[in-house]
């Protein structure tokens, strides 16, 4: 017997990978800021890319939620 799709907890396990992706960005922000003058050009530009990478999953995650409202109107 297959198992039941049971997404009740899907918008608040996203709401949290949201969260912590924007707390890994400011992190990322404030080890630039605290640290810019030392980092290699390559490094900080691994580390921006790192974040542009994050605000797109945070886009992603954010039209995740939205499906989510969708098929919990549908129910």
């Amino acid at each position: 017997m297959a198992k039941r799709d049971d997404r009740a907890d899907n918008v608040d396990r996203i709401q949290r990978a949201i969260d912590d992706t924007m707390a890994n960005a400011r992190e990322a922000e404030d080890f630039l800021a605290a640290h810019e003058d030392d980092l290699s050009q390559k490094d900080e530009q691994a580390i921006r890319a790192k974040n542009q990478r994050r605000e797109q999953a945070i886009r992603g995650f954010r039209e995740e939620i939205q499906d989510e409202a969708n098929h919990q109107r549908m129910e």
